[in-house]
């Protein structure tokens, strides 16, 4: 069993905690108290500004559990001075307060162990989200207060609204005030008991002025600024809807519990039915607007798909439409079903809704006659206590805008069906004449009625009806006594052409219908596979524009597919065959090439969201880009402006005694004394020289404008001046086979602050009784200086950062450098056309390895690019 749980905040607007999920017991609590076999009880006292009176109800109900017989202690109080607060203490056990030592001042803590061992049934503990002083075993008071809660303590507990997670950023913009320390708002709501301490804004400034809150010198700034009234109204609305809010979950868990299926109207709930037709804005826009008339009302919109998957709305519309749904701050839902209305209301009664909007039907007169009740008849047949509003809109008796057979059949098959039903029947007639005598009037009548079905398959319904028709007139006049005529002898014959002619239209319709969701569903499955593999290449990365674009007219089998700005004119001639779908709000994706059919239309609004989104990206991405720089030089002038505060401090401060002592009159020094503090004045004012010059050469490695003098240099004469510069050390320098060494095409003066700087992070890293070796070799045309230590080594993972300016990765001492060193030395050798590259020492350690091209080699390049050039 786990328990969310936060760090504390005092109950001063602004400070900071941290917050986790840890196991109820902490590691080194001692384990529960005997007697107690279940998790103590939590109930937090929530305010909304401090001052409230948080800690007086909190003490009151101690007391108020005291007289009833309660064992309760106060474990923490914290009263601010306030005399009625603190006359509230009167009577109640208080667990003496442990002190603890921190940067030479002494803190009042909450005794944790004490309170254990004392061992309550009832500890009062005030502020929840307060970190605790260093030195106590848990960091934060919420891990006392769940160790309380382990051993059978009920807790009560006190909060303010401004710390709560989700609500941080909306009191910084109402205070002003951001709010460094905050709460996760599950480990409030997990409290057995939540209790609201409620005061107007009047009143609460009242008791400030009489100096009931803050000391009277605190008291004008604070009415002036976070203490407004209103900053003090909104902190309280905020109070009140997110205990609101605590106290719907509550209600819903309970019906959940007593499976309590009516509608309970705490609450206005208004759901909205969206069909993804054109009548979706206006029904959205109603509904907000008969949420808006009760506060705190909210706004639902659903969506009844079909489960297998044939329906009819358009995908562009529904996320149109969840846009706006979103915007007006309501919700939007999909739920899957094929009875639309009990789909519907159960998707209602599962959200507590009130009210249910939806549009009238979109079918005309006939349709409503034909079929039979709709979706918002049965709808508001079954909606039981849910209000039902049917909105009239602009489609409404229209008729459904679905796809028709006329729509989706190609041309050749809508002029070939009526030709069929009526050439089909003729020639079955004039074969069935030729042989009369081998076959009944029942086996004539089912080939009549094989070729109806056979019409139906390649014209649909209405040329079915034409030959279920025709058919019937041929069977009558040839083959139903008396023959020849249109009279029916006898009653049997009539009813069996009648049977004929029902069974007829009704197997046409059938077919017809079923050959339409057959259609209807390899469309469907041909675009599931189309925008499948549109979210493939997306996962896969390809989120390019140009990319979409291009799987765009791959999939669509089209010539050409741009983005064009809406505002650009065309050429008229190329503009006639364009496929253009809007893209954001100032594009436009064209496509050129063959006409999309209507369902191939609605595949590509698809396409071009996700172009839409592609375009953002890039959008944001360039912006992005063209931030980081302006970041980046943010990051570094911090870092600069925070190492050099201490850096430059030193020699400087170092300096100043030095010299102020010498300048002292009330002193006699001698002669040792004053060479002495001379050589101090010395070495600083060296260390603050080198400091400034590592910092303007980094400066001007950067801006680009550090000036080489490149020369044939020699490495052994490099390595001593080097060597001159560093401060003395106990780690001796061993130098190698310089003077054996090929002489390097470098800028002395560059070379040798490089040098120094990796010898001086050698000579830093290295050990006691430990030496830095310096070697050089030729290796090709380049020669490599080795500066090899024997310290812990950096990880391969690390080994890129030792180069970023102000690192000063594994310094045991970090208060001396600036961590430039690594990051100059790499700027400089590489501005000279070298490598500055890390290498682990055999046995441990680390070795930077300087390479730079040979003098010889750098010269014979010279000389060969100066004779193609006098060739040329």
């Amino acid at each position: 069993m786990t328990r969310t749980v936060t760090t504390a905040a005092t109950d001063t607007p602004g400070e900071r905690s941290e917050t986790g999920v840890l196991p109820l017991a902490s590691p080194g609590a001692p384990p529960p108290a005997e007697g107690w076999g279940r998790p103590g009880r939590l109930k937090v006292f929530l305010g909304a500004a401090p001052g409230v009176g948080k800690t007086y109800r909190m003490l009151d109900e101690g007391r108020r559990r005291a007289a009833r017989g309660t064992d309760v202690v106060v474990a923490f109080a914290e009263c601010h001075k306030r005399p009625n607060t603190e006359a509230m203490l009167d009577g109640l056990e208080m667990i003496p307060r442990a002190e603890r030592a921190y940067r030479d001042t002494v803190f009042p803590e909450m005794d944790l162990d004490a309170v254990l061992a004392r061992a309550p049934q009832v500890a009062l503990v005030d502020e929840l989200p307060h970190t605790n002083i260093p030195g106590g075993r848990n960091a934060k008071r919420w891990e006392d207060i769940d160790e309380l809660l382990n051993a059978g303590i009920d807790v009560v507990t006190t909060v303010n609204i401004q710390h709560l997670e989700s609500l941080n950023d909306v009191v910084e913009k109402i205070t002003g005030v951001p709010q460094r320390e905050t709460v996760p708002d599950e480990v409030v709501r997990r409290a057995d008991q939540i209790e609201l301490v409620d005061m107007p804004a009047e009143a609460l400034r009242r008791r400030m002025a009489h100096g009931n809150v803050y000391a009277h010198e605190k008291v004008d700034a604070a009415l002036s600024h976070y203490f407004r009234v209103g900053n003090l109204t909104a902190l309280r609305e905020l109070a009140l809807l997110w205990v609101a809010g605590r106290v719907d979950e509550g209600l819903q868990k309970y019906r959940s519990e007593h499976s309590i299926g009516g509608v309970w109207e705490t609450r206005e709930r208004v759901v909205v039915a969206l069909t993804g037709g054109p009548e979706g804005d206006t029904l959205i826009r109603r509904a907000a607007r008969i949420a808006d008339r009760s506060a705190g009302g909210d706004l639902l919109a659903v969506h009844i798909a079909r489960s297998d998957g044939l329906a009819d709305a358009s995908p562009a519309a529904l996320a149109r439409q969840r846009e706006l749904i979103e915007s007006l701050g309501g919700s939007y839902h999909s739920v899957v079903g094929n009875h639309v209305p009990t789909a519907l209301l159960d998707f209602a009664r599962a959200e507590n809704a009130t009210q249910l909007v939806m549009g009238t039907s979109r079918r005309g007169q006939l349709m409503r006659f034909l079929a039979g009740p709709g979706v918002g008849e049965i709808t508001t047949e079954l909606s039981g206590d849910i209000d039902v509003h049917r909105v009239t809109h602009e489609r409404s008796g229209r008729g459904r805008l679905l796809s028709t057979t006329r729509s989706t059949l190609p041309l050749a098959r809508r002029v070939a069906g009526p030709v069929a039903g009526f050439v089909l029947p003729v020639l079955l007639t004039v074969l069935l004449a030729n042989n009369r005598g081998i076959l009944n009037l029942t086996s004539e009548a089912l080939l009549f009625l094989l070729a109806v079905v056979g019409v139906a398959c390649i014209g649909g319904v209405v040329s079915a009806l034409l030959a279920s028709i025709t058919a019937s007139l041929l069977l009558n006049y040839y083959f139903i006594a008396p023959v020849g005529r249109f009279t029916i002898g006898e009653a049997n014959n009539a009813l069996a052409l009648i049977v004929f002619a029902v069974v007829a239209v009704t197997v046409a319709t059938i077919v017809d219908r079923s050959l339409r969701l057959s259609r209807r569903a390899a469309n469907a499955t041909a675009e599931a596979e189309t925008l499948s593999s549109l979210a493939g290449s997306i996962l896969r990365g390809d989120q390019a524009v140009q990319a979409l674009l291009e799987r765009t007219r791959e999939a669509f089998g089209m010539d050409s597919a741009e983005l064009v700005d809406k505002d650009s004119r065309p050429q008229p001639e190329a503009d006639e065959a364009a496929v253009k779908v809007p893209v954001g709000q100032d594009s436009l994706l064209v496509l050129r090439g063959r006409t999309l059919a209507a369902s191939e239309r609605r595949v590509l609004t698809a396409f071009a969201a996700h172009v839409s989104a592609a375009l953002e990206h890039s959008r944001l991405a360039e912006a992005a880009a063209e931030v980081e720089p302006v970041k980046a030089a943010d990051r570094m002038r911090t870092a600069l402006l925070a190492a050099v505060s201490h850096d430059l401090r030193t020699p400087l401060a170092s300096t100043w005694a030095a010299v102020s002592s010498l300048r002292s009159r009330d002193v006699e020094f001698s002669d040792d004394d004053r060479d002495e503090l001379l050589a101090t004045a010395e070495e600083s004012l060296d260390k603050l020289n080198r400091l400034v010059d590592n910092l303007l050469d980094m400066s001007r490695l950067q801006a680009g404008a550090l000036t080489l003098h490149l020369q044939p240099t020699a490495l052994a004469d490099v390595f001593a001046l080097a060597l001159d510069t560093l401060p003395e050390t106990s780690v001796p320098v061993i130098a190698q086979a310089l003077d054996e060494a090929p002489v390097v095409f470098a800028d002395p003066p560059l070379l040798e602050r490089a040098v120094a700087n990796v010898v001086a992070n050698a000579v830093r890293h290295t050990p006691d009784g430990k030496d830095v070796l310096v070697s050089a070799s030729a290796l090709g045309s380049r020669v490599e200086l080795r500066v090899v230590d024997q310290g812990p080594g950096i990880r391969a993972e690390d080994r890129d950062r030792v180069f970023e300016p102000f690192q000063r990765l594994g310094d045991t001492d970090n208060t001396t450098g600036l961590g430039l060193g690594l990051a100059l030395s790499r700027g400089l050798t590489e501005a000279m056309g070298g490598t500055l590259t890390p290498e682990d020492t055999p046995g441990g350690g680390l070795t930077m390895v300087v390479s730079l091209p040979a003098a010889a080699a750098a010269a014979a390049g010279a000389t060969e690019t100066t004779g193609e050039a006098a060739r040329a």
